[in-house]
């Protein structure tokens, strides 16, 4: 009998042990629960109860899913269930409904607990409030849209001068033409097929002065960043008749390299294409400043596995090896009449497209800016399996 007593006090007490567990979810700060193996969520804490002002009974199982925001929760299923299978520690971002109705941002993080034998045998997670910190972010995000917008506007009034000129050209061109026309016309008889030659002329160049004057107005528009999937190839050759003028005053001779099956980028394609503009006018301003030698400018891209390279190669002063990453730094600027702002955004909407902006030195002299944009079908992949 004393035997058997002693052996009976020495087995675990699991209700004493759930308690303790409870006790402990209990006293953290922050919003806790408990799930069995196979995902069955058997216990909430109480910040998580009084936040979601419901009661344990209510949200046991999966009923805790109707805490979550519709729009969140296909993308929080989906990511539980996968963690589920994979049996690995994970988190998610999703919208958490508050007792009084309104919705917050919320942190949900998940971790397995395994017996001696590495088999899961419970899940342990928190939800973290992080509203605070995703209004700041957004706010960050709006200032630096702004910003890009006020340095596309600087842009193009630099360019004004040039770009009136590249305007008024077709717009003269398409007047000769149109009088060309009525004097075929005015024949007797009517030279029909000289009118409808000069007409087609009048056509295309009434279309080019349009067309760069979309341009134009896309540049100063401001809108919120939009992702579309488009041709860089022809996102570039675009720039280049924008910066036309600038190259040709500067006398810089511009060749291009791009490669013949580039995949589409999925992006904002006016962002981007600031970019390229920025460094297009940098590398024709500081050529600008050289004497001797070439003045060449060569744009290049290619496929890199699964995203696009872009490179910007000159033949100016280069740049100081000591300074090539502080030349994306706010504020940092050689130029006297710089604001050390155009590399720092160019930098900023790279790296919010996924990619990565640098600089090397060119050879034999000059500098080079290279970036890189994941292809389209990379980033819908990714995004697949993000949920």
């Amino acid at each position: 009998m004393q035997s058997r007593q002693k052996s009976s006090g020495s087995r675990p007490n699991v209700g004493s042990m759930v308690r303790r567990v409870q006790q402990t979810l209990d006293s953290i700060p922050v919003a806790a629960w408990r799930a069995r193996a196979d995902g069955f969520v058997e216990y909430f804490n109480k910040r998580w109860l009084d936040y979601a002002g419901v009661s344990l009974d209510q949200v046991l199982g999966w009923q805790w899913a109707g805490s979550i925001h519709p729009e969140d929760l296909p993308r929080v299923n989906d990511i539980w269930l996968q963690l589920l299978a994979s049996e690995k520690p994970g988190e998610v971002e999703a919208r958490m409904r508050r007792y009084d109705g309104s919705y917050r941002w919320f942190l949900f993080r998940a971790e397995p607990s395994r017996d001696d034998t590495g088999k899961v045998v419970a899940w342990y997670g928190t939800n973290t409030d992080i509203e605070d910190r995703t209004q700041a972010l957004a706010r960050l995000r709006e200032m630096e849209s702004d910003f890009a917008h006020m340095n596309r506007v600087s842009t193009m009034g630099e360019l004004a001068a040039s770009l009136s000129h590249e305007i008024l050209h077709p717009i003269a061109t398409a007047r000769n033409n149109a009088r060309a026309g009525m004097r075929f016309l005015e024949l007797n008889p009517p030279n029909l097929d000289e009118a409808r030659e000069a007409l087609g002329c009048v056509v295309r160049d009434a279309d080019r002065a349009t067309d760069i004057v979309g341009r134009m107005r896309d540049h100063i528009r401001k809108a919120p960043p939009r992702k579309e999937r488009f041709d860089l190839n022809a996102a570039i050759n675009e720039v280049l008749l924008l910066a036309q003028s600038v190259t040709q005053r500067n006398g810089v001779s511009v060749q291009t390299r791009l490669a013949d099956g580039l995949v589409p980028v999925l992006g904002d394609r006016i962002q981007l294409q600031q970019v390229l503009l920025n460094l297009i006018l940098n590398a024709a301003e500081a050529m600008g400043s050289v004497e001797q030698g070439g003045r060449e400018l060569v744009i290049s891209t290619k496929q890199d596995h699964a995203d696009a390279l872009v490179a910007v190669r000159d033949s100016g002063p280069g740049i100081d090896p000591a300074h090539l990453d502080r030349v994306f730094d706010a504020f940092y600027t050689t130029k006297s009449s710089g604001t050390g702002m155009g590399l720092s955004i160019c930098r900023s909407i790279i790296e919010a497209h996924g990619g990565k902006l640098w600089a090397e030195a060119n050879e034999p002299r000059g500098a080079v800016f290279q970036f890189t944009l994941p292809g389209a079908e990379r980033e819908i992949t990714s995004t697949n399996a993000g949920g």
